[in-house]
């Protein structure tokens, strides 16, 4: 499998990624920044600017693919300012040509909405709360993508990938061209993919400094806390001989989708799961072995054993 895998850093992504947190509340239980983060903007932003941002609710969630691409073609390190002075200031038609070549079925309506109806949105929520928070992100994601672009050459890309992800295994996709690893720290600590024809955006999370080092790390406290749970060891113990399909665990497990999918994300949020991807619509899951080590690490070392 032939593609260049490029490692980006730009707050744009960034500033995307906690709007549409912020509006959607999509995974927000899941998240380290919790529900309490979304109460704590609520109760520091004007009522009325909240139920600006909050329209932006009823708006297909498929938008974001839009923005991300934007934020893509941009390029590396762009600038939130320069961003947002560019869905100000350019075309319509200027921003379907950016988006047009990567998302299938774009339409100068739906460019024109999006255009329109986010690009304001984006500007008060960085002036309300993105650049407020900015300053203290954004020396962590160029931290962590230097990381990472040192370890371009030691690592072949697929195990880069893995490893940056905590799980996200790159099967056969003969058409995809670009794959580019994109640090996020909203997001943590889940990993989320896009696919776009030929190239493909693969958030991960980077690693928050504990401020306290009495206190459990926190990849621990995930462990331990997907562990404790009976429904997911069994579940660990059924994925570990092979990958098995969503499908596959519904039709074996006798299970609901909704219920394997909340155990799957806690298992998977904890490093104890590789995703097998061959196209969006193609999930599998298997056991990560190298999770297993990593849980005695961070026991030991945290035990100082």
């Amino acid at each position: 499998m032939e593609y260049e895998l490029k490692i980006d850093v730009s707050p744009v992504y960034e500033l995307v990624d906690s709007f549409m947190l912020y509006v959607t509340r999509k995974w927000i239980s899941n998240l380290d920044i919790g529900p309490e983060w979304v109460r704590d903007i609520d109760g520091r932003i004007p009522p009325q600017k909240v139920s600006a941002l909050l329209q932006a609710a009823e708006w297909p969630f498929e938008d974001y693919d839009v923005l991300y691409c934007w934020a893509y073609t941009h390029g590396p390190s762009a600038k939130v300012q320069l961003f947002l002075e560019d869905m100000e200031s350019a075309t319509v038609e200027e921003w379907f040509e950016l988006a047009a070549p990567y998302v299938p079925g774009f339409t100068l309506e739906e460019c024109r909405r999006i255009k329109d109806g986010y690009g304001p949105l984006l500007r008060l929520w960085h002036e309300q709360y993105f650049r407020h928070v900015e300053p203290k992100m954004l020396p962590l994601l160029i931290e962590d993508a230097s990381e990472k672009k040192l370890l371009q050459s030691k690592m072949e890309p697929e195990a880069l990938i893995e490893y940056a992800s905590g799980g996200i295994v790159i099967e056969d996709i003969p058409e995809l061209e670009t794959i580019v690893l994109l640090p996020t720290v909203h997001h943590r600590p889940i990993n989320t993919y896009c696919f776009y024809k030929k190239l493909m955006l693969v958030q991960y999370p980077v690693d928050v400094p504990v401020d306290n080092e009495d206190e459990p790390p926190t990849l621990l406290l995930r462990m331990t806390k997907a562990l404790s749970d009976p429904v997911r060891l069994r579940l660990l113990r059924y994925l570990a001989n092979e990958p098995k399909s969503l499908w596959e665990m519904q039709s074996d497990l006798g299970q609901s989708g909704d219920i394997l999918m909340h155990h799957l994300m806690m298992l998977r949020v904890a490093g104890l799961l590789r995703l097998h991807l061959r196209d969006e619509q193609n999930e599998r899951f298997s056991i990560r072995l190298d999770g297993a080590s990593e849980l005695q690490m961070f026991l030991e070392s945290y035990i100082r054993l």
